[in-house]
């Protein structure tokens, strides 16, 4: 096996090393103090839960809220109600970024849809656009062959 040998640095070395490591966290810390003024909405309303995302123009997650979280249990989650009282709560999150337009992406087909987007409007952001990006299928796979009795 042998001796193990520990490299050691110098002073100076280390110093270097240091200031690289620091330059590094000045960076990072100065690119999250970058307030966005623009971001994307995603509401993904099932016949279960309301959820909504909140993203950045680049797609980075900047906080998101569902019915669940809040409280709701059960049906209660798929109403329109709970959908309302989510938005509310996105919204203090997209206060809280200093977000001034938001873009909507709607996806889904339960009751909060209309309702989430209604509570986001009332609350004064500027919405750019609202769009539906529910999954529509093109036909699909082959039906199973019919049962013969």
């Amino acid at each position: 096996m042998g001796k193990k040998r520990i490299i050691k640095k110098s002073e100076e070395e280390l110093l270097k090393e240091k200031e690289k490591v620091e330059a590094k966290v000045r960076k990072e810390a100065k690119d999250s103090l970058k307030k966005v003024k623009e971001g994307i909405v995603y509401i993904s309303s099932s016949y279960n839960n309301t959820i909504i995302s909140l993203t950045d123009p680049n797609g980075n997650v900047l906080g998101w809220v569902s019915a669940g979280s809040i409280g709701f249990k059960g049906t209660k989650k798929a109403t329109p109600f709970a959908a309302s009282k989510v938005a509310e709560a996105i919204n203090q999150v997209i206060e809280k970024s200093g977000i001034q337009r938001i873009k909507i992406m709607v996806k889904g087909i339960g009751s909060g849809r209309e309702s989430a987007i209604r509570s986001l409007a009332a609350r004064g952001i500027e919405i750019i656009s609202i769009k539906d990006t529910t999954p529509v299928p093109h036909n699909g796979c082959r039906p199973k062959k019919a049962r013969r009795v």
